[in-house]
Formats: C-alpha cells, structure tokens, sequence
C-alpha cells in the first residue's frame, strides 16, 4: 500500500469526491443493520405501546442529529465528534472523549462481524458445526470491508450507498406487502403486559436505542465531501428521520402479518412475514439481513480509520496514524482498527456467538452514547447566549443520552469509566506536535 507524504506531518483527506447520497448512505446504512431485523419480535410483547418507545428514541436520535449537523457546519475537516469537541475544548477531555468513541468504533465492527456470522449461516448451515468456520467468515467479512475502506472514500462510499439500496428493497417489500395482505387482527393489544405505561415506554426506549447509533457518520469524512457544511448536516439529520421511518413502518408491517402470540416467540420475524409472499421469500430476506449487516460494518469500518486519523492531526496521538495512501485513506489507521477488531473478536468468541455478540454490543452502545453527550453539552454552551433555540436542541439531545447512557446498566458504566482511565496514559505518551497542514492545502 503506497503512501503519501510519507515523511511529512500527516495530512487530512482534501480530495472533494462525495456527495450528498453517499453521506446519507454512510449514516443510514449504519444504522440499519442487523437490529431492525429482530426488533418487531423484542417490542411484540409490549404491544401497541413499542411504538410510543420508537418515538421517544426517534425524537432524541433527531435532536442528536441536529446538534452533529450544528457541528458539522462549523467545520471542513475530516474526523467527525473527535473535531467538534478538540475544537470546543481541546486538550485530555477532547481526547477522552475521542478515545472513547475510537473504542466503539471497532468494538462495533466486531459485534457486526460476528451478528454477519449469524445470518451467514442461514444461508451455509455448515458453518455452525464448528466455532472455527464462524471466527473465519467474521474475519472474512470484516477484513474485506476494511480493504474497501483503504480504497479511498469515493469507493467507500460508492459500495455504502449500494449496500443502503439493497438492504431497504426488502424492507420496502415486506411494508407493499402488509398493506396489501396484513390484518388489524395481527397487531397487538396497546399493553398487553397490564405494566405502568411509562415503565413500558422506558423498557422499548432502551431497547431501540441502539438502532440509531452510527447517526453522524454522514459528516465524518468532510475532508473529501463536496460543499461538507451544508451536505454533512443535511444528510446526518434526513438520514435520521429516513432511518426512524423505516424502523416505525418495518415494526408495523411485520406485526400486522404476523399474528403476536406468534411474533412474540419469532427468531427471524421478516422471514416469517414474508411467507405468503412465496417460498423463495425467506431466502431474500435472510440475504437482505446479510447485506444490511455488510453495510453497517461497512459505515462502522470507514470512521474507525477517520478517528486516529483525526486525532494525530491534532497531535493527539503517533503521526503514522494520520498517514494517507494515493486514494486519501488513513490506510495504517483502518488496519490498526482491523487488528484490534480481530482481537476482540478472538478473545470472546468462547463465549459463544450469542454472548459475544452482546458485550461487544453493549460497550459499543455506552462508548458512543458518551461523546453523544458531550456534543449536546457543547452546544448547549456554544448557543447560550446567541441562539436559545438551538441551546434547548443542545440540552434536550444531552438529557437524552444521560436517559440512554444511565439505562445501559451500572455495569457497563463501570466498563466505560475504566477504559477512559486507561486512556489517560495512552494521552500523555501519544501526543506529537500538532501536524499543520497548510503547506500541503490540506485541512480546514
């Protein structure tokens, strides 16, 4: 992999080679991944009232969204939330909080490898006999993406907005269907659980959260977006809504084709929906399931490398790591990521797919949530005075993720304290001299 400026300060990406769809693309695509396919069996047992949970967390995800786009307008730089908050408040807080959300990152790109193993082996039953064929077709799936990382941002975000396009086909099929074939007598009663309603819509809330992370990565590679203050806001907040619709239309559609006592117990709810639609059915939406899971590790992937990148930009960790090679890509970063990736993947796949799968989830979901939070404190501080609109968009999107952060469990909290600890020392040893790059017309 042949480098640029090899010996120089690292350079940001400059090349002007995305647009608006591919933006949107990174940031829907990553949010529609392999939830959206089990959800309508988790809310079933909630009935009527799940959907007053995809409200709440559409509503706070939106809010979010608008403050990165808040964000994202005030800068031309690649990096995303690493940007917005060294810009706001520099120094070890900018970088724990980047440390943070480097560690999502690729803790999600493992949790999405191993949910693509799950659904892979729908497709090649085989692969289930033996753990080692799993850990292969997770590597396999993840390494791969990782290359089309390395080509460059424009084929990065070529393949997102194909895999966008063929992961909602089935999605848009199985919703024509419901309305043409789907019964009012499949829906669920409002609360059939007979709990407090406000217990209920706590319990769905939490348990959607997670389909709306990876929300921002639409205006994370600015540094090669074309017009990237306007295009980047405006794709992180339509991707958002686009995703809130897909997600509340989906639930519907499935509960209204199959009946709930059934749904309840579903392990491939879409698949089930999509019976009556014929036998090969099943198989397309399984297919779908592998191909939105590809395009969420795929988004996931991309930001891994722009963080590190970003970051020793700032000086805020080795040089090497914000090097780029002919196509623009932080190449060491995206493997570096790849590594680590692979590493917690090995380390926990004894735990079965299942169990690996959900430690590596629900650190990815804490990791994010945090920066999530400090943006809204950012703008809540940054529009005080200037823009009291804007301030309460900042303070609503900070409520929600102290909501979102404090659901997540005193266990994963204690997980998120220790690792920003142990960012402490990564700080004070990484940092360089801030690497300017205005002689090579690069930046911001």
């Amino acid at each position: 992999m042949s480098e640029t400026n090899s010996d120089a300060a690292p350079a940001q990406p400059a090349a002007k080679v995305i647009g608006f769809w591919q933006c949107w693309a990174f940031s829907v695509g990553t949010m529609i991944g392999s939830g959206i396919f089990m959800m309508p069996a988790v809310l079933a047992p909630y009935g009527g009232l799940s959907f007053g949970g995809w409200l709440l967390t559409a509503t706070g995800s939106i809010m979010i969204a608008l403050v990165i786009g808040r964000l994202a307008a005030r800068t031309t730089r690649s990096g995303g939330i690493s940007v917005y908050v060294e810009e706001a408040v520099g120094g070890l807080p900018a970088f724990l909080v980047t440390w943070l959300y480097w560690i999502g990152c690729w803790t999600s790109n493992a949790g999405l490898a191993i949910a693509f193993v799950g659904y892979f082996i729908v497709v090649a039953p085989g692969v289930a006999a033996d753990p080692i064929y799993q850990i292969l077709v997770a590597l396999t799936a993840m390494w791969t993406l990782t290359f089309v990382a390395m080509r460059g941002a424009k084929d990065a975000g070529f393949v997102q907005l194909l895999l966008t396009v063929l992961k909602l086909t089935p999605l848009a099929l199985i919703a024509g269907f419901a309305f043409f074939a789907g019964k009012a007598e499949n829906l669920p009663a409002w609360n059939p659980t007979g709990e407090d309603p406000m217990k209920v819509l706590s319990i769905t809330a939490l348990a959607t959260m997670y389909a709306f992370l990876g929300l921002e990565i639409g205006a994370v590679p600015a540094g090669n977006v074309r017009d990237p203050q306007r295009t980047g806001p405006r794709a992180v907040v339509t991707a958002t809504i686009t995703a809130a619709a897909v997600y509340i239309v989906a639930t519907a559609a499935v509960m209204a084709l199959v009946p709930a006592d059934v749904l309840a117990t579903s392990t491939s709810p879409f698949a089930d929906a999509a019976r009556g639609l014929g036998e090969w059915a099943p198989l397309l939406i399984t297919i779908g399931a592998l191909i939105s899971v590809a395009g969420a590790l795929n988004g996931s992937i991309f930001v891994t490398g722009q963080i590190p990148m970003a970051a020793a930009y700032e000086g805020q960790a080795p040089k090497v790591l914000g090097r780029l090679n002919r196509k623009e890509a932080p190449w060491i970063s995206l493997a570096f990521g790849g590594v680590l990736s692979t590493i917690l993947l090995l380390m926990n796949y004894s735990r079965g797919l299942v169990g690996a799968y959900t430690f590596v989830l629900t650190m990815a979901t804490l990791t994010t949530l945090v920066p999530y939070l400090v943006c809204g404190l950012i703008e809540l501080r940054a529009s005080w005075k200037s823009a009291k609109g804007w301030a309460l968009v900042g303070l609503v999107a900070a409520v929600y993720a102290v909501f979102a952060i404090y659901g997540s469990g005193l266990e994963v909290l204690g997980w998120c304290i220790v690792l920003g600890v142990a960012g402490v020392p990564v700080y004070f040893l990484g940092r360089q001299p801030k690497a300017l790059t205005q002689a090579t017309g690069a930046g911001g």
